[in-house]
């Protein structure tokens, strides 16, 4: 059973989110940018070793702790990884108060009428099941809209609720990630018919059925107000999407009720070749602007 305590920091405290859920596909890039070249390793065991010493430094920092993180996204094998002697999850919560969730998805397909769905996941309640078991609260699965398209929309959301029902079948909070790039050419257009569709798929929901809803920053500010203030809503979460920690920031100040759940905008400034001191101190600068962000409003 999820400890209410959880419950009670996701659903009400201030503060924000840590994805540090890189996967396959985008972890050379968080190490390139870290200090480590994709030339300083062979292979995927070696590569995700690293990133999991990366993630160690990060999560041990005394700047990561659940005063404004109140939540943090792990990948896979993070989870099923250790620090200080503890599974992952369990350090997160029991020594740093922040709530553990995982990122499910296997990736996504290629592009098929302006939008990429969800691989598919023969193996997820397996997972699910070890999840729990290892103390983690929720889930999160990415797919990506690239183009205005109403049926691409559409079937991407109706995709992700299956999934969060799915997910909810295991008593886990899902997080539903369908994400507008901002390179699309007409991210404004596609983001009022992604509103409207997770509005549809809300409405489906039964009282007491929540889910948490992951979404680009958007063009129009508070464009996603009527999705926050749904009954089956627990948070809504803005992803970074490629958008440095600055214009991150700027942008979801104007959202109100949104919430951070950044990752590369996180930690893009640490760097392997930082004192303990100077890594430390580049974190909490940070995470002092994504908090402000995530709870002042302008």
């Amino acid at each position: 059973m999820i400890d209410p305590r959880m419950i009670t920091q996701i659903f009400a405290k201030p503060g924000f989110l840590a994805a540090l859920d890189q996967s396959g596909g985008s972890t050379p890039g968080a190490l390139t940018t870290y200090g480590i070249p994709e030339s300083a390793y062979g292979g995927d065991e070696e590569m995700f070793r690293l990133i999991h010493e990366m993630r160690v430094r990060i999560m041990t920092s005394p700047a990561f702790s659940g005063d404004k993180i109140i939540g943090a996204i792990l990948f896979e094998k993070t989870m099923e990884g250790q620090v200080a002697g503890k599974p992952v999850p369990a350090y997160l919560w029991e020594d740093k108060g922040v709530v553990p969730f995982l990122k499910i998805d296997k990736g996504i397909q290629p592009e098929v009428d302006g939008v990429s769905i969800l691989k598919p996941m023969p193996g997820l309640d397996a997972l699910l099941e070890r999840a729990v078991k290892l103390g983690i609260f929720g889930t999160k699965e990415r797919s990506t809209i690239h183009l205005a398209s109403k049926t691409g929309i559409a079937a991407i959301v109706e995709q992700q609720f299956g999934v969060a029902k799915q997910v909810l079948q295991h008593g886990l909070i899902p997080i539903l990630e369908p994400e507008v790039l901002i390179k699309s050419p007409n991210k404004a257009e596609a983001e009022p018919i992604l509103r409207d569709e997770l509005l549809k798929g809300l409405d489906g929901l039964t009282g007491d059925q929540k889910v948490m809803i992951k979404l680009t920053i958007p063009e129009v500010p508070d464009l996603y107000k009527p999705l926050t203030d749904h009954p089956c809503v627990v948070r809504i979460v803005a992803l970074s999407g490629g958008y440095d920690l600055a214009e991150a920031c700027r942008r979801l100040s104007r959202n109100h009720g949104m919430i951070a759940s950044f990752s590369r905008a996180l930690i893009d400034t640490l760097k392997l070749h930082m004192s303990d001191a100077e890594f430390n101190a580049t974190l909490a600068k940070a995470v002092d602007a994504i908090y402000e962000a995530s709870t002042v409003k302008v």
